[in-house]
């Protein structure tokens, strides 16, 4: 029985079990004793110390900025950003920190920093720099201390991240279509370019070439990346292509959940049977995925995973703020459902 079985008995993350073996503060009382509890429980052989006194308690922000399209203001409302948010809150409950919320409209930029550097309960942030550049995130590293950026990467920069390895996701869906054996393959991306989608794209064409397979620019289409925003964008892009006559892609790759159940919608509009007649595949899992039907076929992004590193690393730059900042990629799993059909 080591720190990794115990955490993952008691649901926390390794750092957590180190704190309370180790009598830290940082995690609450609560989880402490369950902590110990299964320790105990499990004939745990190392050294477990008294709770030091508690200290003050830390106060995390989550800090978004808010776009037109990606990251609007109700973005806690989608099911992706709902999913992180709760792995956070879980997260700062372990450590015994205080998350807080600040959400800032792009056009209050520099206002809103400022708001979040006079604030003096604040201990550390967590970034949400799904919708930022290179440029944003190093302005707001210089000003905010204790910053952990998530959703993207910027390799340039000092600053803590932790990110979805896109790359590999897009990858794992081109290679599972392929090995359904789509030849003529649709793909339908955001017309909001971000890092995430640029790299979904480049793992997904490295896929297709690995097997000497090429995306036609027809069937290349460009919707935004919301269910409800994506769906008449879509319906006349493909209402055109279907008029041009050319042969239907046998499968759709989205580059996220959202517009592939915006594309069923449509294309079962147009009268096609997902997956009788044509495929679609998705990225991210959503809760969502579940509910439509049939159930879609996606890349998993394990937003848990996510979560509890970006916490682990404020707890980690709390100890040393000037230690060496980490860059974290987070693998992706593709999980096979019913929205993709093999072909004979």
């Amino acid at each position: 029985m080591n720190m990794e079985d115990i955490a993952k008995l008691a649901g926390v993350s390794k750092s957590a079990v180190s704190l309370a073996l180790n009598g830290k503060a940082g995690v609450g009382e609560d989880t402490r004793m369950r902590i110990l509890a299964i320790a105990a429980e499990h004939g745990y052989s190392g050294k477990i110390k008294p709770a030091a006194p508690e200290k003050n308690g830390r106060s995390i922000q989550f800090l978004v900025f808010t776009s037109s399209q990606l990251v609007h203001e109700d973005y806690y409302q989608q099911p992706f950003f709902k999913e992180l948010i709760h792995y956070i809150e879980e997260g700062c409950r372990n450590y015994g920190y205080t998350l807080q919320f600040r959400t800032i409209s792009a056009g209050d930029y520099e206002q809103g920093i400022q708001l979040v550097m006079d604030d003096d309960r604040c201990s550390g942030v967590i970034l949400l720099g799904t919708n930022l550049d290179s440029a944003q995130i190093a302005d707001i590293a210089a000003k905010l201390p204790h910053l952990v950026v998530l959703d993207t990467c910027f390799n340039e920069l000092p600053v803590h991240f932790v990110e979805i390895n896109n790359f590999m996701g897009g990858f794992q869906a081109g290679s599972y279509l392929l090995d359904q054996g789509h030849r003529r393959i649709g793909y339908i991306g955001s017309d909001e370019r971000i890092h995430n989608f640029d790299e979904r794209r480049r793992g997904f064409l490295a896929s297709l070439a690995s097997k000497d397979v090429h995306l036609s620019e027809s069937c290349i289409f460009a919707v935004p990346p919301a269910i409800l925003a994506a769906q008449a964008p879509l319906r006349e892009q493909l209402h055109r292509f279907i008029d041009s006559g050319e042969s239907t892609p046998t499968v759709f790759f989205c580059e996220c959940d959202y517009i592939a159940i915006a594309a069923m919608k449509i294309l079962h509009e147009f009268g096609y049977r997902v997956p009788d007649d044509v495929s679609v595949l998705g990225f991210d899992n959503i809760n969502e995925c579940l509910i439509v039907s049939p159930e879609l076929s996606t890349v998993h992004v394990e937003k848990q995973r996510m979560a509890e590193t970006a916490v682990d690393l404020i707890a980690s730059a709390f100890e040393d703020e000037h230690a060496i900042k980490i860059k974290v990629k987070v693998d992706t799993r593709f999980v096979a459902r019913n929205s993709c059909k093999r072909l004979d």
